[in-house]
């Protein structure tokens, strides 16, 4: 009961902190991180610990398949050379020049112990990163590589932790065992994810109640982590891939229905889950600091800060010759795929957030190796975890929309042309079949709601193609414009309804169908 009044409590404050980070204009992880920060030393607050099994049970599999939900399959796949070289390469790269810095520059550091914090800091949070790039107008290509690279390198952080862990453990490492071990964890996930993925969508065809399938893909991503993991794969692979697939299948799959259902069910999930896994990071700082009671010292705070500048360095050092040393060596690639903006390469490389995989990842170590020693520098290495995702978390979140304005980098337009053009075809194909159906059964061609149809998708042809030329001309005054009209529209007719409902002369249900389709104009029209 103590527990559920605790959790609780820390619903609320996240919902108030979120509402505060919105009037502030920051990402609500930070501000919850900090305010955590804050609440963990308040004296007579119970002391919150994160228990690491909890993070990677509970949490990890419903917030990956949902960011894995965003994540477009097709550009996925054009964008696999810079995911797979951010994703496998680069945390390669961290884990081991943080093992090489850590081991030099502490005092007592080991080898083992120094691989094992580099593999814990080296993947970047797929929490962390899609919760603050939902708020920053970037374009779609770096969004889709940033999300994609933090989904994919847990598998191969995880690996390299597993390994490191072992080595500490044992003593003992065989490179050509970790090697085929990564092949196999990273497939065996995807397996795992296609696999359930068609289960599911199998299911789906013989279903049409929201309820029973917005609940089964709520399970199934959690179905996907827990089988992947009792099978020695990766879960987390397992998770994003049913959650790609699921989403490729969605339109053939779901009724309308059920995907606005699933839509503000799952929104409301993930706000939760993100914003109890943020605070939490907070909270835990004063366990952090008991278990190394008696050793915190200006050196250790120095060497906190200098391991999270070798995480920030590396991944810059590594995102420009990742992105031009193949174009410039490849000249079909150069044709295929021009050398980018360095602006825009410069992004991708300050955006390197560590968040929740990471502290539990810390969290999970065990307390002794198999001769009942302590495990080596335990403590420190949870401590600098800490350190490197505060300082990544809290400098890179709070400097990337700055930075994003001084290099000027602003959402593709060609992404908004292609929505409208793609609005108008189907408006045109629905025209279309208007005439097709009227021509081949004379009932259809007397009904005198077929000319409403018509006239409603003549408009709606009008007036995309005329969105497609100001997009074209690159004016946007009068489509702002024919917004706000729409807009003023709706809020007219909503007035209406409720002053009609206050009269008595319609009820609240009849009020509440119509406002449905006012509200899905209204989405419509927000995108």
């Amino acid at each position: 009961m103590h527990n559920i009044e605790i959790i609780l409590g820390l619903l609320l404050v996240v919902t108030i902190l979120a509402v505060v980070a919105e009037r502030l204009v920051i990402p609500y992880p930070i501000l919850l991180v900090l305010s955590g920060l804050v609440l963990g030393f308040i004296p007579g607050l119970p002391n919150v610990e994160i228990n690491p099994e909890l993070v990677f049970l509970v949490f990890l599999p419903p917030l990956v398949t949902s960011a894995a939900w965003y994540i477009p399959w097709k550009d996925f796949l054009a964008n696999l050379r810079p995911i797979l070289l951010l994703s496998t390469g680069l945390v390669l790269a961290t884990t081991s020049a943080v093992a090489v810095v850590a081991h030099a520059v502490m005092s007592g550091v080991t080898w083992p112990t120094a691989f094992v914090l580099g593999a814990v800091v080296s993947p970047t949070d797929a929490v962390a990163s899609t919760t603050i790039f939902q708020r920053l107008r970037v374009p779609g290509r770096i969004v889709t590589v940033l999300e994609s690279e933090s989904l994919v390198n847990d598998a191969t952080g995880l690996v390299a932790y597993r390994f490191a862990v072992a080595t500490a453990i044992t003593g003992v490492f065989s490179i050509w065992e970790a090697s085929l071990r990564f092949f196999v964890v990273g497939i065996g996930g995807v397996l795992i994810g296609l696999g359930l993925g068609w289960i599911i969508a199998w299911m789906h065809r013989r279903l049409d109640d929201p309820s029973i399938e917005i609940t089964m893909t709520i399970l199934m991503s959690y179905a996907s982590y827990l089988l992947a993991e009792r099978c020695g794969v990766s879960g987390v692979l397992a998770a994003m891939t049913i959650g790609m697939y699921h989403r490729w299948q969605s339109s053939d799959l779901l009724s309308a229905r059920t995907r606005i259902a699933a839509r503000a069910v799952w929104e409301i999930i993930v706000f939760l889950l993100n914003g109890l896994i943020f605070i939490l990071i907070g909270l835990e700082l004063p366990s952090i600091l008991d278990t190394i009671s008696g050793k915190l010292t200006a050196t250790l705070l120095w060497n906190g800060i200098l391991i999270s500048a070798v995480v920030i360095c590396v991944r810059l050092l590594w995102v420009f010759p990742a992105t031009y040393i193949p174009r410039l060596l490849s000249r079909r690639l150069r044709e295929r795929d021009p050398y980018p903006p360095w602006q825009n390469v410069l992004l991708i490389g300050w955006t390197g957030m560590r968040g929740v995989l990471s502290l539990a990842a810390a969290l999970a170590l065990p307390l002794t190796t198999t001769n009942e020693i302590p495990f080596p520098g335990r403590d420190l290495i949870i401590f600098f975890t800490f350190c490197v995702i505060l300082i990544t978390l809290v400098l890179q979140g709070l400097t990337l929309p700055l930075l994003i304005r001084w290099l000027k980098v602003t959402e593709d337009v060609d992404t908004e042309r292609k929505e409208m053009e793609a609005r108008l075809q189907a408006a045109q194909a629905a025209i279309a079949r208007i005439e097709e159906l009227t021509a081949q059964d004379n009932v259809l061609a007397q009904l005198e709601m077929v000319e409403w149809l018509r006239t409603q998708y003549q408009d709606r042809i009008r007036r995309f193609s005329a969105c497609c030329d100001e997009m074209n001309d690159g004016s946007y005054e009068q489509l702002a414009a024919f917004e706000y009209l729409q807009q003023e529209v709706l809020a007219a007719e909503r007035k209406i309804l409720i002053r009609l409902r206050n009269q008595g002369t319609i009820n609240d249900e009849v009020l509440l169908r119509i406002e449905r389709d006012l509200d899905l104009d209204e989405v419509r029209l927000r995108g």
